[in-house]
């Protein structure tokens, strides 16, 4: 094979395609001398580079810039804006000038505003109900307070608006009631008990155990009633050592209500009653006998004030009307008590049917008959009126069947 054609890898290295190129060698001279005179820089960032700390100073180099560049947008922002003027206000003009904006400035006359209407039940939706009453729970109450008797007023609706037994009002208002719901008054202070129960006012030599007996009730519920001025580990209940006239609340207590009405009145003995009042009659002769089938005492068929209320010593019923108004006899009989009377009833009448039977009519205004005289069912014995403790006309009307005030609703057609 010819010399020239061999393919030897040493002739492949020898070989040089510019070695033929005319100025070859004066290049190669200037390359090399651009590459001794190169600038310092350049030289620094080569070692840093062969060194491995080109990223690690480009950071840096770069955090150093963005600093550099907020510092003079800081520095110019400051420059330009010192050739603006600034008005400082004082503190004591600024306490001023915020009073004059937080002073609502006052009007003549409040704006109208018409009333809002809603028909929730209309719309399908849902309203919010105002109540005075929270989720919070009440504290119950353990004295006793006061209450003004304001027209409108009973001894029920009382004891309702203090979630209270009508019979606890009458008890714990004994003096001044005195077992009689018609002596309720405008303008009475009644005692108002936290708990229903009886009032007792104690006495000069009482023993606290007897006094609950009478009451229906344990001495401990007495003693440790926080109302009551007693010091539980120091009291004995057989001389518990407290001032005569101190009020003691009985919780649970009972008792008699007394009989604020006149007795049964025989037709034999009709002065029975004279400890009434001055209508009582002397001694009376027999007279007609009724059948005990009786009628209305009155046009009026409806009720006026308190029904028949046992609880509250109230045996009859307060029929309606007005002044004038004709009372009948609701069956025949005699007259056995007819005048006024001491215990609130004012001008009464009192008729015996002569079978067990006695009809009472009550705070009359005027009367037409008088003792021993016969009646018959239906004859006009007097008027209505508003006599004796009453608040307004109505006829107090009470049946007696023996001895027991029955329930009228129950005989009344």
């Amino acid at each position: 094979m010819p010399e020239e054609h061999r393919s030897d890898s040493r002739y492949i290295d020898d070989f040089d395609p510019l070695a033929d190129f005319p100025g070859r060698e004066q290049a190669s001279s200037e390359v090399v001398s651009k590459k001794e005179n190169a600038p310092a820089p350049e030289q620094v960032w080569k070692g840093i580079s062969q060194a491995g700390l080109g990223e690690p100073v480009l950071r840096v180099g770069a955090i150093l810039f963005s600093t550099i560049l907020v510092l003079f947008a800081v520095w110019a922002m400051r420059t330009y804006l010192e050739g603006f003027p600034i008005h400082r206000i004082p503190r004591n003009e600024l306490s001023a000038r915020a009073a004059e904006v937080l002073t609502p400035t006052p009007i003549d006359e409040q704006p109208f505003l018409p009333p809002i209407s809603f028909d929730a039940e209309a719309a399908g939706g849902l309203f919010r109900q105002v109540s005075l009453y929270t989720s919070i729970p009440t504290r119950p109450r353990v004295d006793v307070i006061t209450y003004t008797v304001v027209a409108g007023d009973s001894v029920f609706g009382i004891a309702e608006q203090f979630s209270l037994k009508p019979e606890t009002i009458m008890w714990a208002n004994t003096s001044i009631l005195r077992d009689n719901p018609h002596h309720l008054q405008v303008g009475q202070i009644l005692n108002i008990l936290p708990v229903n129960g009886t009032y007792h006012k104690w006495s000069a030599g009482e023993d606290l155990q007897k006094v609950a007996e009478f009451y229906g009730v344990e001495a401990n519920d007495v003693l440790e009633w926080i109302g009551n001025p007693f010091d539980i580990f120091t009291t004995d209940i057989h001389n518990p050592d407290i001032p005569p006239g101190i009020m003691l609340i009985i919780p649970g207590g009972t008792r008699e209500m007394v009989d604020y009405g006149p007795p049964r009145i025989p037709r034999d003995n009709p002065a029975i009653a004279r400890t009434y009042g001055p209508g009582h009659c002397g001694v009376l002769m027999d007279g007609i006998v009724g059948d005990g089938i009786f009628i209305w005492p009155t046009a009026n068929h409806w009720l006026s004030g308190y029904d028949y209320s046992p609880e509250i010593n109230h045996y009859g019923i307060d029929i309606g009307g007005q002044r004038g108004d004709s009372i009948w006899a609701v069956d025949d009989g005699v007259i056995v008590y007819s005048g006024w009377s001491n215990s609130g009833y004012g001008n009464l009448i009192v008729i015996d049917h002569g079978n067990d039977w006695q009809s009472l009519y009550a705070h009359l205004d005027t009367i037409f008959v008088s003792c021993g005289e016969s009646v018959y069912q239906g004859a006009t014995i007097g008027t209505m009126g508003t006599t004796g403790n009453s608040s307004g006309p109505h006829l107090h009307f009470e049946l007696l069947f023996g001895t027991v005030k029955v329930n009228p609703w129950n005989f009344l057609p």
